[in-house]
């Protein structure tokens, strides 16, 4: 029933730099990426930070099974250290999240919260976030009106990267932005499936001096 969720990749051709300890896209774009730049039916969905969680659904419509990343299954009332987990795809359930999501199907998603990677979307419950949900409700319309070369996209990341989901779960505007949003990076999604990822620390001017 288990189905690891498919590794995704930069579509830019990335380089180890500072002795290894960095590994940085260059401006040369792999040639099996290159529907990214040049197909306007791209999306561009915020990428976010969290715990990757699958959800299987059956045919009822329930949730009958919960996975981790590796594969493992779920079982809060054996391992208490995991109930956050069922508590984060109860609350997506409380939302109605999960209400559009196909039967007899695996689901994947990220899970935030306290417990999750210093929880840096400041959420003080935990939260599973199906991956169609943000497809449907995090994808940026300025993506289709930024120039597809890599100066212009490095920019974007840089300076023009709206944290979405941040400022939604928050019930922030955009124009009252707060320091501490964040935002991890895009994951670009093509109509037939295919997809490809940037994170904003893959650029070389995230570290500032430290790759010199």
């Amino acid at each position: 029933m288990f189905k690891r969720y498919p590794k995704t990749n930069s579509p830019y051709v990335r380089e180890y730099k500072n002795n290894g300890e960095l590994y940085l896209v260059q401006n040369e774009i792999k040639p099996e990426y290159e529907w990214v730049f040049n197909d306007d039916s791209v999306k561009a969905v915020e990428k976010l930070d969290g715990e990757n969680i699958a959800v299987y659904i059956n045919e009822n419509g329930k949730v009958t099974n919960i996975y981790t990343r590796e594969g493992n299954k779920v079982e809060p009332f054996r391992d208490k250290n995991k109930s956050y987990i069922v508590k984060g795809v109860l609350d997506a359930y409380r939302r109605g999240w999960l209400k559009s999501l196909e039967n007899n199907s695996l689901h994947y998603g990220e899970l935030i919260g306290p417990s999750v990677k210093q929880n840096p979307y400041n959420w003080n419950e935990h939260l599973w976030v199906p991956f169609e949900y943000i497809q449907e409700n995090m994808s940026y319309n300025s993506w289709g009106k930024y120039p597809k070369d890599f100066e212009s996209i490095s920019n974007w990341f840089e300076s023009g990267l709206k944290p979405l989901f941040y400022l939604f779960m928050h019930n922030i505007l955009f124009d009252k932005e707060p320091k501490e949003a964040y935002v991890e990076g895009v994951i670009f999604m093509h109509p037939d499936g295919r997809r490809a990822k940037l994170r904003r620390d893959m650029f070389e001017w995230y570290y500032g001096d430290k790759n010199e």
